[in-house]
Formats: structure tokens, C-alpha cells, sequence
């Protein structure tokens, strides 16, 4: 996977029902680094990790120029495809999604995540629109994972739910999405129907109460990512050993990390 076409067209390929793409989300070169040597076929980014590794907080905060270094960095320093979670594409109209997602696929990603935050579906269907047509003038067949943010409507699997959450999923469809993400801790027969009832490959969310990769992967899911799952993970490990130093003096001091100074230096040299 040496071009960018290579890398775009593997990452399509990537994604089978029953036997779905793996993706511990990374938020900076060393993690992304760790995801790869674990046997990772492609590296995504959560923007959560990656605006708190920079100061900021989670939720459109990130400009589009800080955001896509973070990318530009992750990518140079991968040879597998990279999806990067663009949030809402850094940009209020089509014009300027589109100018996200040209200058996503000139840091080097072969794929993107593109959430709707419950915007009205028309106007998502554009932006949708927008960034395919950026895409397709950059000669890529970007991958572009379409977040549907049903998850804030509450009652996840209800019937209100379900439907917007399919009627959602045909639009971006038609609208040129390649998948779609759907958040939330989804029961197996909840998987099942939505596989049976849209189009495109259905990406599901790991972490705590989801379930096991292997129910995911039966009940039909395409492509499995934890998020921000991880970041928030190393965070909570560090505040834990700061608090244990300075808390707890006469606390013995922890086993070593899996990943010590030397195992992590030759990760980043590889």
C-alpha cells in the first residue's frame, strides 16, 4: 500500500460484514504507533484524543489547521490506511467541508469520519454531498464514515430511534456516505436490523457496555472503533499515578507499564 490510491482502495475493501475492520482509535504518533504494532490494518484517530492531547476540549473546539496535523503526523508515521474523525468537517457550509476534506486527503488519509449532530438531513445530505464531490475531484475514493448522532435522541432501539436512525442512514447513502457510524451500546438484534434494513457497511462502537468484539462481529457490524475509549483510558492511568504519589507516600510503586522506555523508543524508531 505505497499510494494514496492503494491505501483508499484497501481500506473499502476492509470492510466486511461478519469479519469487520478493528480500530482502536489513536490520538497522536506514539499511540498510533503502539495501535500498529498490535497488528492494526488501519489507524484511526478520535478527535476527543486528539484535542485533549492539545489543550482543548472535545466538541468542534479544534481548528481545521491544528486538526489536520495531528492527521498529517499520525499518516507520515504509518504504512496502513488512516481514517481520521474529522468531527463535523471544521466548516459551517459545503464550500468549507469540502476544503476540509481536500486538504484531509493532502495530509494523507484515506478515509473520514463525518458526524451530523442531528443537523436537519437535507442540509447533512449537502455536506455529505460536498465532501464526495472534493473527494472525487482529488481522485481518491475516500471512505466516508457518516456518524448518525441518533444516540442523543435517547431510548437507543426504540422505534423512534430505529426509524430516524435508517431514514438517516438512505439519505447519506444516496448522498454519497460509504458507511455509516452508529453510536451507542447496541444490542445484537439492534445490529441485526439496521445491517438488514440499510446499504452501506454499519460501523458500531467498543468500550465499556458495548458487547464483546465477537457478538459484534456476529450480529452483522462491518467496522468495530473504541472512540475515545482509549485516550480516555491513559488519561485516567495518569491521574491514577499521580494521585497514588501524592496522596499515598507509603504506596509501593506499580508494576512497570507493558510499554517502557525502551519498548516505546524503539516503536517510534521502527
Amino acid at each position: 500500500m505505497t499510494t494514496p490510491l492503494e491505501r483508499a482502495l484497501a481500506l473499502q475493501a476492509m470492510h466486511v460484514p461478519g469479519d469487520p475492520l478493528i480500530l482502536p482509535n489513536a490520538w497522536d504518533v506514539a499511540s498510533a504507533r503502539a495501535v500498529l504494532a498490535s497488528g492494526a490494518r488501519a489507524i484511526a484517530t478520535t478527535s476527543a484524543g486528539v484535542a485533549w492531547s492539545l489543550g482543548h476540549r472535545d466538541g468542534n473546539e479544534l481548528t481545521r489547521d491544528v486538526a489536520l496535523d495531528a492527521v498529517r503526523r499520525i499518516a507520515s508515521s504509518v504504512s496502513v490506511p488512516v481514517t481520521a474523525d474529522i468531527e463535523g468537517g471544521y466548516g459551517e457550509t459545503p464550500d468549507e467541508v469540502a476544503g476540509t476534506i481536500a486538504s484531509c486527503i493532502d495530509a494523507g488519509a484515506s478515509g473520514v469520519n463525518l458526524e451530523d449532530s442531528l443537523r436537519p438531513i437535507t442540509e447533512q445530505e449537502r455536506r455529505i454531498e460536498a465532501a464526495r464531490s472534493a473527494a472525487d475531484q482529488a481522485g481518491t475514493p475516500l471512505f466516508i464514515n457518516a456518524r448518525i448522532d441518533t444516540h442523543r435522541l435517547g431510548d437507543i432501539g426504540d422505534d423512534r430511534w430505529f426509524d430516524e436512525t435508517v431514514t438517516r442512514a438512505a439519505a447519506y447513502a444516496r448522498a454519497g456516505a460509504s458507511g455509516i457510524f452508529v453510536l451507542g451500546a447496541l444490542r445484537a438484534d439492534t445490529i441485526e436490523r439496521l445491517t438488514d434494513a440499510t446499504t452501506i457497511p454499519l460501523n458500531v462502537a467498543f468500550g465499556p457496555g458495548t458487547l464483546s468484539i465477537s457478538e459484534l462481529a456476529r450480529a452483522g457490524a462491518s467496522r468495530i472503533s473504541a472512540g475515545s475509549s482509549i485516550a480516555e483510558a491513559a488519561y485516567s492511568l495518569a491521574q491514577q499515578w499521580a494521585t497514588a504519589m501524592l496522596e499515598t507516600p507509603d504506596a509501593a510503586p506499580a508494576s512497570p507499564p507493558t510499554l517502557g522506555w525502551a519498548a516505546l523508543n524503539q516503536l517510534i524508531r521502527d
